[in-house]
């Protein structure tokens, strides 16, 4: 199962600020179960972090939470490390905060910085950081913020959606030059607010009002939002935000993302009409294929069975355990709720990476009498690493990048399986995506040579952190 770093939210209130930082992160949980944390404003800053998912705060609560946090303006962060180590505790929790003599800045980022290693070498720094640590203590080193977020948009090379507070009470938040990962701005009559999805703005009734744009700054005081573009725009959307990432009730580019997904699974049943014929019912993966799935239903007529569900109380991380734990987990954390004895079925998946998850699967339903699984995947073939904030580490670990369909059908026990057409893809979704992982083009230069030196490297196991300390 893939995992993303992170979501972020930001708030400037008339009146105290943790309860709209506290239910916009809920509403963004899915993008990172690592840690969580807030940092308000107020005669200062105030920082709480922790391991894990958000808790659940009874409304009685609530006052203990906003005394710990007061104040009228601050940030949020739920994290799913790709830089730092995974069992480091609290160390890598965000927001992260620096000192720079009498000023602390705090940040939170949804992203991954490629050129870590020229950054480590601009600060001066050994040990082992991770790209959050850095990128604040970079973003610190001037007093005036403008002027540094302006040269860390020339030099920092990587993805990175950045909300910040600082100790004098200034709220601002940026987004890398090409835009990868996602970042958007509403408001209400009491509220200004900054997410990484409009389905945080929405559990906070704030209204949608547009995206902060790739190479924008926006500073808000008072009342008011002041937005400052600071290098021209060249960008790169993250393609797998529609497929996987974003919750299917956001908006993005003006489009319900459940949207998007029924349509990507009506494009697969317009291609794959002969494995249709074939096949008895639709069933999907839940919970991000099952869009897909209704919208390839409705191409075709076949039955949409809703047989696989998830046990809700299941949390386990099977990402941090071994092969054999991880089948187990996933095993365990969804159920077969019919028989499928002789049917021929059509499985909807939103993507394969390492194939773990599909394969398992794909057991579960075999055992549960399938007698044919073609496999149909909404997101084009995976055959590259991702270096921008998304756990693809090497090429070694893509079951894409050595095998035809052909070979990763055999290997997850499949009959058939069938991709996203990348010109389908593009169609449906448009242009100005970034689709590195599926082409091998990537968007900035350094992620490029490391991709480019990553395939002369034998078995390719070497991890992405490692390429950028050399």
């Amino acid at each position: 199962m893939l995992k993303e770093k992170c979501g972020v939210y930001a708030a400037k209130c008339n009146g105290e600020v943790f309860s709209k930082l506290y239910w916009g992160s809920l509403a963004q949980n899915h993008r990172g179960h690592e840690s969580y944390g807030f940092l308000t404003y107020y005669n200062g800053l105030r920082r709480y972090v922790d391991i894990g998912l958000i808790p659940r705060i009874e409304r009685e609560e609530f006052q203990r939470w906003m005394n710990l946090l007061p104040g009228e303006m601050g940030i949020a962060h739920v994290r799913y490390g790709t830089s730092g180590r995974r069992d480091a505790g609290l160390k890598y929790a965000q927001p992260i905060v620096s000192s720079n003599g009498r000023r602390k800045l705090g940040i939170a980022y949804n992203g991954n910085i490629v050129n870590i290693g020229w950054l480590k070498r601009e600060l001066k720094i050994k040990d082992e950081v991770c790209d959050s640590e850095l990128l604040c203590k970079y973003l610190n080193i001037k007093d005036n913020i403008i002027e540094q977020i302006e040269n860390c948009m020339e030099l920092v090379e990587g993805a990175y959606s950045v909300v910040g507070l600082s100790s004098n009470g200034d709220l601002f938040a940026f987004r890398d030059p090409h835009g990868i990962r996602p970042l958007i701005f509403g408001k209400s009559e009491d509220a200004i607010a900054i997410a990484s999805e409009s389905a945080a703005l929405d559990i906070n009734n704030i209204k949608l009002e547009g995206e902060i744009e790739p190479g924008e700054l926006v500073i808000i005081s008072k009342d008011e939002m002041e937005r400052i573009k600071i290098v021209k725009d060249n960008r790169a959307f993250c393609g797998f935000e529609f497929a996987y990432f974003s919750r299917p009730d956001s908006i993005i580019n003006g489009r319900f993302v459940y949207r998007i997904r029924e349509e990507l699974g009506r494009r697969l049943g317009k291609r794959y009409e002969d494995y249709v014929r074939k096949a008895d019912i639709i069933i999907s993966i839940p919970e991000t294929a099952d869009d897909a799935a209704y919208g390839l239903h409705e191409e075709t007529g076949l039955r949409w069975e809703r047989a696989l569900r998830r046990h809700r109380f299941v949390t386990h991380r099977a990402f941090i355990m071994g092969p054999r734990e991880r089948a187990s987990i996933i095993d365990m954390k969804v159920n077969i709720a019919n028989s499928l004895k002789g049917k021929k079925v059509i499985i909807v998946e939103d993507s394969i990476v390492r194939g773990d998850t599909t394969k398992t699967i794909v057991s579960k339903l075999k055992r549960a009498g399938a007698e044919k699984i073609f496999v149909f995947i909404t997101f084009p073939k995976i055959t590259h690493p991702c270096f921008y904030g998304i756990d693809m580490a090497t090429f070694s670990e893509l079951i894409g990048f050595s095998m035809s369909n052909e070979d990763i059908a055999k290997a997850i026990g499949a009959d058939a399986v069938c991709y996203q057409e990348y010109e389908d893809f593009i169609d449906i979704i448009g242009g100005n995506l970034c689709m590195a992982c599926v082409t091998g083009n990537y968007p900035t230069k350094t992620a490029q040579d490391i991709a480019n030196r990553a395939k002369l490297i034998p078995n390719n196991k070497l991890r992405i952190y490692e390429y950028f300390e050399v």
